[in-house]
């Protein structure tokens, strides 16, 4: 098998093309973004039994049922590149709202708007 961290790199790299990715920068915490590329892209997003796909609306529900709007942010962008459509991500949110609460759902309808915004004005 790659080297998971060459494989969560891969994978990361993979889902979000635009992202520059720093590791280590001798801040403090600077080892964390490389325990989440190793434990989160090299280990789970590559693992076989989902779809890219499928793993962005499972990611998208937990992100939203927790609140972790910035990592919402970036899991929309995500899913985007993993071929959800803006109408997929908004039912997502709606669905999420009978399960995790209106007050999460319209937190991340706000996230996502500011996340598709960005990524549209990106692309031009």
């Amino acid at each position: 098998m790659t080297d998971v961290r060459e494989q969560g790199l891969r994978v990361f790299r993979e889902l979000l093309p635009d992202s520059e990715l720093q590791l280590r920068d001798g801040t403090f915490g600077d080892e964390l973004l490389e325990i989440g590329v190793d434990n989160v892209f090299g280990r789970l997003w590559a693992r076989e039994g989902l779809s890219l796909r499928d793993r962005s609306l499972v990611t998208l529900g937990i992100l939203i049922a927790l609140r972790a709007t910035d990592e919402l942010k970036a899991h929309v962008q995500i899913a985007r590149t993993n071929g959800l459509s803006e109408d997929e991500i908004a039912e997502v949110i709606y669905h999420s709202s009978g399960y995790a609460g209106f007050p999460a759902a319209n937190t991340a309808c706000k996230v996502a708007r500011e996340s598709l915004r960005e990524g549209i004005a990106s692309t031009e």
